[in-house]
């Protein structure tokens, strides 16, 4: 029987065999990669240490017998265990900014992301004036240092229910040298913040509806359920944001949630609220706002 690991020589190759293997495999592409040949393209950069952006010259390279070894139990694994590539390389990426995940927390993919800053601008025109801002439920702290990025003058606090998730974003905090921007808590949803008022407050909760979670691809279930089961109806700490956020906004406050596909039952959950729905470049409507003064009113 031939042997794979000696008969691809070139980084050509093993791309070619690695888009194979992930669409007779099966896999599901949900955490970051498109595609097969996406995912087979990352994996082959990253555990050959090439660099991320450049692919066309060394297409042709032909590979040690070690790094023929290393690509294998990549591949195989990827196959064979359906483990997310971010598990498998330890990193994540939303736009240009690299994050340490491993199956502590969930995989970056919020559709925040690509909202901040500009799609916000209309309602707060002038970064500058933001002084505090809030990420709950912030798994790897991902979102709280893309705020800390985008809002330079920002006192930000990241909170999450699960000691292990806040080590992981401590790790991520101390990479990007945010430790004196960014202050994390331990906390279940708003029960245990501080008596603090902020300008913003976003937030990527647990969404997943009950029947949706029985029903997701394996590479979601080495993803902690903590971090996306949302409840019957995928609304359980949406709700407990929405009636207790005002309390920590400014007086011009904003909140920002994502709900993934949850339109329909959050606006039928909150009749009174005019949910502002934000389109965000991998998601429409996806992500509401609503200003302090709305949550004010709808009581």
């Amino acid at each position: 029987m031939s042997n794979p690991v000696q008969e691809l020589e070139t980084v050509r190759d093993w791309i070619r065999y690695a888009v194979s293997r992930f669409m007779a495999g099966g896999l599901f592409f949900g955490h970051g990669m498109a595609s097969a040949y996406d995912e087979a393209v990352y994996l082959v950069q990253h555990t050959l240490h090439l660099p991320l952006d450049r692919l066309d010259p060394f297409l042709d390279a032909r590979l040690t017998a070690t790094e023929r070894s290393d690509l294998m139990r990549m591949v195989d694994r990827r196959v064979n265990e359906r483990i997310p590539a971010a598990y498998l390389t330890r990193e994540a990426w939303l736009g240009e900014f690299r994050f340490y995940v491993d199956e502590r927390v969930i995989i970056p993919r919020s559709y925040i992301a690509g909202l901040l800053p500009d799609a916000l601008d209309p309602w707060l025109p002038e970064p500058a004036q933001v002084q505090s801002a809030l990420d709950l439920c912030t798994g790897s702290g991902c979102l709280a240092i893309l705020l800390a990025h985008h809002y330079g003058n920002a006192d930000v606090d990241a909170a999450d229910i699960s000691s292990d998730a806040l080590a992981v974003a401590q790790r991520n905090v101390a990479e990007h040298g945010m430790q004196d921007r960014i202050n994390l808590i331990r906390s279940d949803l708003l029960s245990n913040l501080n008596e603090k008022t902020y300008d913003l407050i976003i937030s990527n909760p647990p969404y997943v509806p009950a029947v949706t979670m029985e029903e997701l691809p394996a590479e979601y279930r080495h993803e902690p359920a903590m971090a996306l089961a949302g409840g019957e109806d995928g609304l359980d700490a949406v709700r407990t944001i929405v009636k207790g956020a005002a309390r920590f906004m400014a007086p011009d406050g904003l909140l920002v949630v994502e709900i993934g596909h949850n339109r329909e039952a959050t606006e039928a959950a909150f009749p009174r609220l005019p949910f502002t729905w934000l389109d965000s470049p991998s998601g429409e409507e996806s992500v509401f706002m609503l200003r302090r003064d709305d949550l004010v009113g709808a009581r």
